[in-house]
């Protein structure tokens, strides 16, 4: 699911809340070779992770090709449709014309009834010859296209299959959708769909076309980019929260406001306040929502995506080890802009006993610093309320006893906690370790045998 795809839905999502309505989903597979099962599931799977669900079953538009056979046949009853046995040849021929004469192709079958229904064929709307459609578009606002510009859409290809033009109206109208909100690549399918809502005698639903992502330097959004599918950014740490705020301010504002919630975003979420530029995607300030939405999660639930995110890279979180890793998510959630930083920064905690430290740390482990360490745990091993401000102030105060500063004190002691390991401020670290971790970890550095 591609990043604008994702942003779509959502814009859907919120205004379907706002309004007390429902956000539909439909699959359009009318290309039956590019509509694999697979790109069909890699689209659920976008909706799932970002939390948008379909308030019906999903429709799938491929189930409907009779609905959309019998509109067909209506609208040939009607006379604004008609059969054409054009062959490819003669289609280009008549393209070709139809571009020098500066109008768009007209089937020279329009006004004859003389074909052979045995041969192959298609079903083509009668596009009228000079008369302007005009688009009420809730974005773009009023635009207006020449029907001169618009070839005669083919509604049925000679296999019977409907196309995508034809269906998307069957399926609206059926659906009862009253806003269709889409990319602003769409925008030149309106007036042929709209031209096919008027023929049918339907009302015709709000458009909306919103413009595109562009990339930060205010090109189309590619791979050159960076991520561009919504399974890019999962796999990159971001929470489905974070994306879902991301994207909802992603062309659309609401004041100055940058994070709020889904409840305050369906709440807000109009069509007025979508802009008519593209949007320019800004890591920053991903990163910087996304660092937001980290420290205001639930740490069980950190704890489980960290370990996710370590079993993918062969780290695994043993059952032992996993109450640690829930211990030192508080301490270390602040400085984290993505789950992959966040797993990184984990690492102090999860490391096996007895700890390997690291060339450059171990040099801080003097005999005077072995010395000091050891009186230091003894005082340690005093304390009964083990956390962060606490052991703060007994470090200070340890130091202040010893008759130096706590440059004598942190370096050594954070070496012989991380072993070099990145960690929070010592305090920090201290409490995400907990007593016991810590206490051993100092033994085991103090120990003869060490």
């Amino acid at each position: 699911m591609h990043i604008g795809t994702a942003r779509t839905a959502l814009f859907n999502h919120l205004y379907a809340r706002r309004h007390g309505g429902k956000f539909l989903i439909r699959v359009e597979d009318t290309d039956r070779e590019r509509s694999t099962q697979e790109n069909v599931d890699i689209l659920f799977q976008g909706f799932a992770w970002l939390g948008l669900a379909s308030d019906e079953e999903p429709v799938y538009q491929a189930l409907r090709a009779d609905r959309h056979r019998q509109v067909v046949g209506e609208l040939v009853e009607r006379g604004a449709a008609f059969r054409c046995w054009m062959t490819p040849e003669e289609t280009d021929a008549a393209r070709d014309q139809a571009r020098a004469e500066g109008r768009a192709l007209r089937s020279t079958w329009r006004n004859r009834s003389d074909g052979d229904l045995s041969q192959p064929h298609v079903i083509r709307f009668r596009t009228p010859d000079d008369e302007p459609i005009v688009i009420a578009d809730a974005v773009q606002g009023e635009v207006t296209f020449p029907s001169k510009d618009l070839d005669d859409l083919v509604l049925l290809r000679s296999s019977g299959e409907p196309t995508y033009n034809l269906a998307v109206v069957v399926d609206d109208h059926d659906m009862r959708i009253s806003h269709v909100i889409r990319g602003d690549d769409h925008l030149n399918n309106t007036p042929r769909q709209a031209l096919i809502y008027d023929a049918m005698g339907w009302e015709r639903p709000v458009f909306a076309h919103v413009p595109l992502i562009h990339g930060p330097d205010g090109k189309k959004l590619s791979k050159r980019h960076g991520a561009t599918s919504v399974a890019e950014y999962a796999d990159q740490g971001y929470l489905p929260e974070a994306m879902r705020n991301y994207l909802a301010r992603l062309g659309w504002s609401h004041g100055d406001d940058e994070l709020f919630s889904d409840a305050q975003a369906e709440s807000w979420f109009d069509l007025e306040h979508i802009g008519r530029a593209p949007a320019r995607l800004d890591f920053d300030k991903l990163n910087h929502v996304n660092a937001h939405w980290i420290r205001h999660a639930d740490d069980e639930r950190l704890a489980a995506l960290v370990q996710r995110v370590r079993t993918d890279r062969g780290e695994a979180v043993s059952d032992a080890d996993r109450p640690r890793l829930v211990q030192a998510i508080p301490m270390i959630k602040d400085r984290a802009d993505t789950l992959i930083s966040l797993a990184d920064q984990a690492a102090f905690a999860l490391l096996t006993r007895p700890v390997a430290i690291a060339e450059k740390p171990a040099a801080q482990l003097t005999d005077e610093a072995r010395a000091r360490l050891s009186r230091l745990a003894e005082r340690l091993g005093g304390i009964e309320a083990w956390d962060a401000a606490l052991l703060d102030a007994e470090l200070k105060a340890f130091a202040e006893s010893e008759g130096v500063g706590m440059g004598k004190i942190g370096p050594p002691l954070r070496a012989a906690l991380t072993g070099g390991v990145a960690s929070p401020d010592i305090a920090k670290t201290l409490a995400a370790l907990g007593k016991a971790e810590s206490l051993g970890r100092l033994s085991d550095i103090l120990s003869p045998s060490a």
